[in-house]
């Protein structure tokens, strides 16, 4: 009762020992940020706007697999209020999240992996104008088998979306096992085998993507972003661009929301860098909802299997577990999730005995992302 009198008459503060109150525990603090963003002061990526900017836009493949055999840039060129238009072959080199996984093109070169994969770049005087040059842009494809999901890639070692990787379109096998998992079967009492599956998900904050870069009067580069990501962003825009480190910097601004989907580099934002150095003025790029799916890092469909061991006082004995895992049509961080999902399943209950076997593939879907892509089981 002594408590609940003093809750009801000392609402804001809690109390020592000795009945002071306390300056900081217990009392509501004002959010640093929250006077700017209620009032629309907080600027975000979307919100700059700097002289002489161009727009740009980028052209995205209708197909989940094939090859590029032409790219017909003649007649978005030409067209009225096109600064520039870019290809694969003006931004080669690939780039990744990881030193093992560099699989990744700013602009697709000589393949196409998943629906939406960018082709081609427009860069015009209005982001209109580079909506409707995209529609000139004649891309010849070759169409190749589509592998739609893990179980398809295990039975489908050719063609393969990439040339690395562990065998066919399997790009990484994870094992891990601590103590005799069979010795703890043995002493259950119960053993359960279930089979979960996981379909994924997607992030989709309020704000899309939003890129905008500039060329200072010394060459260097300014890259502001709605990134979660800076200093990977700016390994990549080093990597890509061939330009010294010191000579880029990338500002993070602030996210109207990411949850982990934008904490890549992303093609957009190498694209708009590149072409504020080649037109020496400020690009931008602001991606549309539907290009976010193409281009976020979501969560893909996990298939497990669990085989527990338990006591009849619910003491687990021993565990093994089996992943099958959809990681898209990139490495991105899959070498670390694939690990990551079977490691982090021993957090929760004490198992003395555990066993996991972790399969990731590469299937015709935008790439799974975050070290959290594929979950904790």
């Amino acid at each position: 009762m002594a408590n609940e009198k003093v809750s009801r008459m000392k609402p804001i503060g809690a109390l020592k020992a000795n009945g002071d109150k306390l300056r900081v525990i217990g009392v509501p603090r004002r959010r640093v940020d929250a006077r700017a963003k209620v009032t629309g002061q907080t600027r975000f990526a979307d919100d700059i706007f700097l002289p002489r900017m161009a727009h740009c836009k980028l052209l995205r493949s209708p197909h989940p697999h094939a090859r590029i055999r032409k790219i017909d840039m003649s007649r978005a060129a030409a067209h009225p209020g096109v600064y520039l238009v870019l290809t694969g072959k003006d931004v080669p080199i690939q780039y990744g999240i990881l030193p093992v996984s560099q699989d990744e093109q700013a602009l697709c070169v000589d393949r196409v992996r998943h629906v939406g994969d960018p082709v081609a770049a427009v860069i015009a005087r209005e982001e209109l104008t580079a909506f409707e040059a995209l529609d000139l842009i004649d891309v010849d494809y070759e169409i190749l088998k589509t592998i739609c999901d893990p179980e398809e890639a295990l039975a489908t070692p050719e063609p393969r979306i990439h040339e690395y990787g562990e065998a066919g379109n399997i790009h990484k096998l994870v094992a891990l096992e601590f103590g005799n998992v069979q010795e703890g079967f043995a002493e259950a009492d119960e053993i359960f085998e279930d089979t979960f599956f996981f379909q994924g998900n997607t992030h989709l904050p309020i704000e899309q993507h939003a890129s905008v870069a500039i060329k200072d009067p010394d060459g260097k580069l300014t890259i502001w972003s709605s990134t979660q990501t800076p200093h990977y962003l700016h390994r990549a825009l080093a990597k890509v661009l061939e330009m010294p480190p010191a000579h880029i910097r990338v500002i993070a601004t602030p996210n109207g929301g990411g949850f982990g989907g934008k904490s890549d580099p992303f093609n957009h934002e190498i694209v708009v860098a590149k072409a504020a150095l080649m037109l020496d003025r400020p690009v931008k790029i602001c991606l549309t909802r539907e290009e976010v799916f193409y281009c976020h890092r979501g969560r893909h469909p996990v298939l497990m299997k669990f085989k527990t061991g338990v006591k009849n006082d619910g003491t687990i004995t021993g565990m093994h577990l089996q992943t099958l895992i959809d990681g898209g049509a990139y490495g991105s961080y899959g070498v670390a999730s694939t690990f990551y999902c079977g490691a982090l399943q021993t957090t929760t209950y004490h198992i003395p005995r555990y066993r996991y076997d972790g399969c990731r593939t590469f299937t015709n879907k935008p790439p799974c992302g975050p070290k959290r892509g594929h979950g904790t089981p």
